[in-house]
């Protein structure tokens, strides 16, 4: 299957001192959902801001390794430009602009592509989000968490992307809106074909709808595979999925001082 953006033994440094991202490697197919998981500071956001070209903006830097994007070497490629050939990245935190209306909002998203969409593909928008058609004149700001998230999305589709970056999408939500968001998820990419590159904390939510996962440690990846292997692993399963070694649950109280075993780095 046709790889849309790859990722090769890929490096980044911040401060030209911190290194972040160790030999970072990964791939994502047309069509798919690919999962990131990690616990904070493993290196999860810094490689979506790679790949997006976002790190010059923290004083951030890629220092080896290559980013393609459909082949393309896009290691160098700003970031309005990369979202023009396809490639959105909607942020953890929302970033919408809050004092736009909800319509405007997804107005604004439209300079993003030449020639620009139009008013049925806002229109396609409110159809997966009805809560934003009900609010298109409200204020962002005023939104709730949810409903901001829906407008991120909302503003990246607008954008008719061919690879979507996701960082959290069910941070700081409830669990009723984050299985609205991800039903939406799993349709946007089923409707439209979208590949998808998801980081996400709660891994079992991101496995339900990945077809693929990758496991990063310490800046590099420290186990990948399909999802159903992922799911199968013991390591996973007690680490991330909170599945101790008889089906139990297992408490965040009894894994949070764990060691990775040696031979996931191996």
């Amino acid at each position: 299957m046709l790889s849309v953006l790859e990722v090769n033994n890929l490096q980044v440094v911040y401060q030209h001192t911190v290194q972040v991202l160790r030999g970072l490697s990964l791939s994502v197919t047309e069509g798919s959902i690919v999962a990131m998981l990690g616990a904070n500071g493993a290196g999860k956001t810094t490689t979506l801001k790679a790949i997006s070209g976002l790190l010059p903006l923290e004083n951030g830097e890629i220092s080896a390794g290559k980013i393609k994007f459909f082949g393309e070497n896009v290691s160098r490629t700003a970031p309005h430009q990369l979202v023009r050939r396809g490639l959105f990245h909607v942020m953890e935190g929302r970033r919408v602009f809050e004092d736009l209306s909800v319509e405007e909002n997804l107005i604004a998203a439209t300079y993003a592509k030449k020639p620009r969409p139009n008013k049925v593909h806002i229109e396609e928008i409110y159809n997966y989000f009805p809560k934003l058609a009900e609010r298109r004149r409200q204020p962002a700001g005023y939104l709730s968490g949810g409903e901001q998230q829906m407008l991120a999305i909302g503003r990246a589709l607008i954008a008719k992307p061919k690879v979507m970056l996701l960082d959290e999408p069910s941070l700081g939500l409830a669990p009723r809106l984050v299985k609205e968001i991800f039903d939406v998820i799993k349709r946007i990419n089923s409707d439209w074909g979208v590949s998808m590159l998801l980081v996400e904390q709660n891994a079992s939510l991101a496995l339900s709808v990945a077809n693929y996962g990758y496991i990063i440690e310490n800046g590099r990846v420290a186990i990948d595979g399909p999802v159903d292997k992922l799911v199968d692993n013991q390591d996973v399963q007690e680490f991330y999925l909170g599945i101790a070694n008889h089906g139990e649950s297992k408490s965040f109280r009894d894994v949070k001082h764990y060691r990775r075993r040696k031979r996931w780095l191996s």
